[in-house]
């Protein structure tokens, strides 16, 4: 089976109440038909860092999101890890306040997950960016996982 690295912003769309701003709310549908329709077909998993920033904000959304997070295996930054983030931070491609991004996509590499999941389009899901990072990590001899939105791995349905 192949694996997703479920970064924060899609447990926090999947639990949160439907949003008044269309583009969100449309964003929070297709991550729950993705949950509810094709998770199954892959080994979901998160990261302490994920946890960490999920049990930050509203008491009741943390429960909500730390709920759906303890079902799901978790990867551990490495020290691999740790220096691949420091070197996406190097790169300038990522702003220093973007340092969880760095670390989330540092973790899904480190652990060769397929896919990383995220609706964060400024730092992850973002090409310009993601082709600088690229090159980084096949320059330190790793590749990174396919960064992309529940809308990309829906597969044949249709949301």
């Amino acid at each position: 089976m192949e694996t997703v690295y479920i970064e924060t912003t899609i447990v926090s769309y999947l639990v949160a109440e439907p949003s008044r701003d269309l583009l969100v709310a449309a964003h929070q549908q297709a991550t729950r038909d993705w949950w509810q329709n094709r998770r199954q077909e892959f080994v979901c998993l998160c990261s302490p860092e994920v946890v960490r920033e999920a049990s930050l904000g509203d008491s009741e959304q943390v429960a909500r999101r730390l709920a759906v997070l303890s079902a799901l295996p978790q990867a551990l930054l490495t020290p691999h890890g740790e220096t691949i983030a420091k070197a996406f931070l190097a790169t300038g491609a990522l702003p220093p306040l973007a340092q969880p991004d760095a670390l989330h996509l540092a973790i899904a590499t480190t652990a060769e997950v397929d896919f990383l999941m995220t609706w964060n389009c400024r730092h992850l899901a973002n090409a310009q960016i993601l082709r600088r990072l690229d090159q980084e990590a096949a320059r330190m001899g790793w590749k990174l996982p396919v960064v992309c939105t529940p809308l990309e791995l829906m597969g044949d349905l249709s949301v």
